[in-house]
C-alpha cells in the first residue's frame, strides 16, 4: 500500500514535469530550436493565476482561464518580438537568449515589492482536502494534477489529430521550407506553438501551485522537466508526458528509500542511462546522417 501511495505522488509530480516538457517539444518541433524560459513562463503563470485571485478579486476558474490566456497571448508576442528576429543564427544564440529571458523574468517579478520576494499560497477550492479510497490516503491536489494532465493530453491530440491546424503544425514541423512551398503560413504557426507552450507551462504552474506555492524561483523545476523531455524523446509530445511520468516515480521512490540525496540527482541518472542504452529516447526518431 506505501509502494502505491508514492507511486501516485510520484505519478502526479511526473504529470508537472511533463506538461513543461511539453513547452519543450513543441517549441523544438516548431523551431528546432530549445527554449529554457519554460519554467519561468510556469512561475508568470502561477503569479497571474494569484494576482487574478488576491489583487484583481476574481473567481478561482475566472483568474485561471484569464492567466492561461494571458500567458499564451505574452508567448506569441514573445516569439514575435524576441524570437522570430534571430531566427537562422546558431541554435546556441538562441538557447542563450531563452536562458536571458528566464533571467529577465525572474528578475521582474522579484523587483515587485512585498509580491516577488515572498512565497503565497494560491487560494484553490479544493485545497488540503483528503479522499479514502481502498486504504489509500489520496491528495485531492495531486488527484486534479492526474486529472487535468489527462483532460489536457486528450485535447492536444485531437488538435493535432484531427484540425487543420494540428495538421499543418505537424507539416511545418517535419519541413518548414517544404510547407511554407505548400502555402502554409510557417511563421505565425511558429508563434501559435510558443503561445500554446507557455499557455501548457501555464496550466503546470497553476497546478503546482497549491502543493509548492507561489514563488519567484519556482521555475527552477524546468530543469526537471528537462531530462524529461530528453527521456521521452525530444520531437515527441507523448514522449514528453511519459518521460515525465518517469522521472517522477523514480524520485517518489528514491526520495523515500534510498539515501537523502538521491530524490535530486534521480532524475539526471535516469537520463544518463537512457542516453546510453536509447540515445533518441523512449519514442524518439531514429535519425541518420550519411557521411
Amino acid at each position: 500500500m506505501q509502494l502505491l501511495q508514492l507511486v501516485i505522488s510520484g505519478i502526479a509530480q511526473g504529470c508537472i514535469y511533463g506538461l513543461i516538457a511539453l513547452g519543450f517539444v513543441l517549441i523544438y518541433k516548431a523551431t528546432e530550436t530549445v527554449s529554457f524560459a519554460q519554467g519561468e513562463l510556469m512561475m508568470l503563470g502561477a503569479f497571474g493565476g494569484l494576482a487574478g485571485m488576491t489583487l484583481l478579486g476574481f473567481p478561482y476558474w475566472l483568474s485561471v482561464l484569464g492567466a492561461i490566456a494571458a500567458m499564451a497571448l505574452f508567448g506569441m508576442v514573445l516569439e514575435r518580438v524576441v524570437i522570430r528576429p534571430i531566427l537562422g543564427q546558431p541554435a546556441f544564440s538562441i538557447v542563450m537568449l531563452t536562458i536571458g529571458i528566464g533571467y529577465v523574468a525572474r528578475g521582474l517579478i522579484t523587483m515587485i515589492p512585498n509580491i516577488g520576494t515572498e512565497t503565497h499560497m494560491l487560494p484553490v477550492p479544493y485545497k488540503d482536502q483528503i479522499w479514502h479510497l481502498a486504504g489509500l490516503v489520496l491528495n485531492v491536489e495531486q488527484m486534479v494534477v492526474i486529472g487535468v494532465t489527462g483532460v489536457l493530453c486528450v485535447l492536444l491530440y485531437t488538435l493535432f489529430r484531427y484540425s487543420k491546424l494540428g495538421i499543418a503544425m505537424q507539416a511545418a514541423s517535419q519541413n518548414q521550407l517544404a510547407a511554407y512551398y505548400m502555402g502554409i503560413p510557417v511563421k505565425r504557426l511558429n508563434g501559435i506553438a510558443w503561445g500554446l507552450a507557455a499557455a501548457v507551462a501555464a496550466i503546470a504552474g497553476l497546478l503546482l501551485a497549491p502543493i509548492t506555492f507561489v514563488h519567484a524561483n519556482m521555475g527552477f523545476i524546468g530543469l526537471k522537466a528537462f531530462p524529461a523531455a530528453v527521456v521521452g524523446g525530444f520531437g515527441s509530445l507523448p514522449g514528453a508526458i511519459v518521460g515525465g511520468l518517469i522521472i517522477g516515480i523514480v524520485e517518489s521512490l528514491s526520495g523515500f528509500y534510498l539515501p537523502d540525496g538521491f530524490k535530486d540527482t534521480a532524475a539526471y541518472i535516469v537520463v544518463l542511462i537512457m542516453l546510453v542504452v536509447k540515445p533518441n529516447g523512449l519514442f524518439g526518431e531514429k535519425l541518420s546522417k550519411k557521411v
